[in-house]
């Protein structure tokens, strides 16, 4: 199976990553030379790389924001919440009812760069692998470690008797994320950012942490509350013992 990769970063991330695992890159007839530049990334590591006129990209994009390059890529490998590893510095980002692709991607591009070990979300209620998610990941995706599971609550039960504290973001949280202890393995759940998450995924939860808030908004984008918690998290985990 392949799956359909376009724009200028999430094309070069996925070349870093696969090499000559792809099955083509197809890039812009011209002179570009950002476009051109990740011809060259993509030859030198030994993929095929193809030229169309721009009118090609579009059809195959569907009218996507190609910026003049797209891949022809392996499909994204999947874990079992099972398969996860766990390590005492693991940070496992888990995702629930965020359906949103924009903010699905931005989600994974704060967890990779800020050091995320493992990303989960449902089969259902989500936004879906999609070229728009890989785009929004600024190529991120590629590097991450990903486990789709068929029921959250019990994939969050499951870390957490594998020692893993399972801490989901509310606004209205009885205690602030700098108060709970997030040098061992975590999880930090986010939620749907119009209703937060679900109440069967809170009773799996074993913390339930706001983030503080200093202005009159008492809510952030979903994307921005994952990493400014991940940046507590590597806070926590720089300060000495």
């Amino acid at each position: 199976m392949s799956r359909l990769v376009y724009g200028l970063q999430p094309v070069r991330e996925a070349v870093r990553v696969h090499g000559d695992a792809l099955e083509r890159v197809v890039v812009e007839q011209g002179s570009n030379p950002k476009i051109q530049a990740v011809g060259r990334f993509a030859e030198g590591r030994g993929v095929r790389v193809e030229t169309a006129p721009r009118a090609e990209l579009d059809r195959r994009t569907g009218g996507g924001r190609h910026q003049g390059v797209l891949a022809v890529a392996p499909d994204l490998r999947i874990l079992r919440v099972d398969a996860l590893p766990i390590e005492p510095t693991s940070i496992v980002v888990v995702l629930d009812g965020i359906m949103d692709p924009q903010n699905f991607g931005a989600i994974v591009r704060s967890a990779v760069a800020l050091g995320a070990t493992g990303i989960v979300w449902p089969e259902h209620s989500s936004a879906p692998l999609s070229p728009a998610t890989f785009r929004a990941s600024a190529g991120a995706i590629e590097h991450a470690t990903l486990c789709r599971v068929s029921s959250l609550p019990e994939a969050l039960r499951s870390l957490a008797d594998r020692g893993v504290a399972v801490i989901a973001l509310d606004a209205q949280g009885p205690t602030t994320l700098g108060g709970i202890d997030l040098r061992g393995p975590v999880a930090i759940v986010i939620g749907a950012e119009d209703k937060g998450a679900r109440k069967a995924v809170l009773r799996a939860c074993q913390h339930i942490a706001r983030l503080p808030m200093a202005g009159p908004i008492g809510s952030l984008n979903a994307s921005v509350a994952g990493a400014l918690a991940l940046y507590e998290v590597l806070r926590q985990r720089q300060v000495p013992a």
